[in-house]
């Protein structure tokens, strides 16, 4: 281990636990070292190799590190973040492999909910849903690319916030291709992929891209139900079995915002405190089942929320968490279910109106059998094989709208179908994610054919 002129940790020995690993703010890895912040964004400060596993428990085949590197919150401060970083085992370094930055739907204010924590081997994080998106992600290493998962909600859980997931991945971005056991280089092709929360975070990565990031090789964008109108879905799902979803929203944008700050300090009743404080330490699954049907209404002194939400303040912090305001360079494909019972389609077919107002190219598929939930596991395949073409430099097709009855309907949608099971029973039973070549030019021309 060596350490330079300003206590930046160059490399650290691999965690070498076997029991629980503890949480981010009680592990030395994430504190930055003095003099960090006059870094560059996205430089490394320290890594350490660490081991996966599915649910804590499972070991997985995989070579995995940690880069924790400099960034930003939301005001542009400096801070440092982590990121996941993943090989397949035993991956060729003669390959000029692609990278996947995925971003998971953390949806959490609650440390053990950080995928850096969560997907660690011996990790007790029951309910976060990193351990269940791994079965997907793994799918991305069987084609052979290298994989950033970063902490796109930064030390403190800020779901929801805008910008920073943007600053945070594109960092770590950054930092994966400059990491040397990854084998990548700066005109490595990039693809962005996220669902629900992650698909909002991906969102932000994408508008952040052409202005923050230029250098970066982005060349694709997979956006699953992203969250296109923050205030709406809080409108919508307060009072509803997933009322706890906004409620973890109000836990973390409380300190982020005053405005909001002051409304859970001085006219919450002691109730509501405690409903704030339950939603602070939930996971999203445990919030879903402990806070349904919650109405945030219920739980104020004095104003009606419709008059809280109505003020001006509220208006404009709504309007700073509005996706597509900005446009991104790289082709976008967003799916959403149309029965969708968490983000409504309206909110998404907004965001991705401005984003072609705006130039960027759409492509977008509504699908009418699925909900929120089961979306996620059934749009993998297509997403999946976009990227692919994205990323082994396929032609985009127009813009185009596509409603389906479902996105398995297709001879990909049932070959992926199959794909994803045999990496299922891998991941499940600790097998090797035997690698598949990466994709290339020849292969991509193929599919367009």
């Amino acid at each position: 281990m060596s350490i330079d002129a300003i206590g930046v940790v160059r490399d650290v020995p691999a965690s070498g636990h076997r029991g629980i690993p503890p949480l981010p703010s009680a592990d030395p890895f994430y504190r930055p070292p003095r003099g960090f912040a006059a870094k560059s964004p996205g430089t490394i400060l320290r890594s350490r190799a660490i081991e996966l596993a599915l649910f804590g428990l499972v070991p997985q085949r995989v070579s995995a590190w940690q880069l924790l590197y400099r960034s930003s919150d939301m005001h542009g401060t400096p801070e440092a973040a982590v990121t996941t970083v993943l090989l397949p085992e035993g991956a060729d370094p003669d390959v000029d492999r692609p990278l996947l930055a995925f971003q998971s739907a953390m949806d959490a204010v609650a440390e053990k909910c950080s995928p850096s924590y969560a997907l660690q081997r011996g990790a007790k994080a029951i309910g976060a849903v990193t351990q269940f998106e791994w079965l997907l992600v793994a799918n991305a290493l069987r084609r052979g690319w290298a994989v950033s998962i970063a902490d796109h909600e930064g030390p403190h859980g800020n779901f929801g916030a805008p910008r920073e997931p943007g600053y945070r991945v594109l960092d770590g971005i950054r930092a994966a291709l400059a990491f040397t056991p990854l084998d990548l280089h700066a005109e490595t092709p990039v693809g962005v992929w996220g669902y629900s929360g992650g698909g909002m975070a991906s969102s932000w990565v994408v508008e952040m891209a052409p202005t923050y990031a230029p250098e970066l090789r982005i060349v694709g964008a997979v956006l699953g139900s992203p969250v296109g109108d923050p205030g709406e879905v809080f409108t919508r799902l307060n009072g509803t079995p997933f009322a706890g979803l906004p409620a973890i929203v109000i836990a973390a944008l409380r300190k982020l915002y005053p405005v909001l700050g002051a409304v859970v300090r001085d006219e919450l009743t002691m109730d509501g405190h405690r409903f704030v404080a339950r939603a602070e330490r939930a996971t999203p699954l445990w919030a879903i089942l402990s806070l349904a049907n919650q109405k945030m209404g219920d739980y104020t002194t004095g104003r009606r929320l419709e008059e809280i939400l109505a003020a001006p303040e509220f208006t404009a912090m709504f309007d700073d968490l509005r996706l597509g305001n900005s446009t991104p360079a790289c082709p976008l494909l967003v799916v959403q279910p149309i029965h969708d019972q968490v983000i409504h389609m309206d909110g998404v077919d907004g965001q991705v109106r401005r984003y072609r107002e705006g130039g960027a190219h759409v492509t977008y598929v509504r699908d009418r059998l699925s909900e929120h939930f089961s979306m996620l596991v059934m749009a993998t395949p297509i997403s999946l094989d976009w990227l692919g073409d994205r990323l082994a430099g396929a032609p985009v097709t127009p813009d185009r709208d596509t409603t389906v009855w479902s996105v398995l309907a297709s001879a990909t949608g049932l070959r992926g179908l199959l794909e994803m099971a045999t990496t299922t029973a891998k991941v499940v039973l600790g097998r090797p994610l035997r690698q598949e070549s990466a994709s290339t030019p020849r292969m991509a021309e193929e599919r367009a054919a």
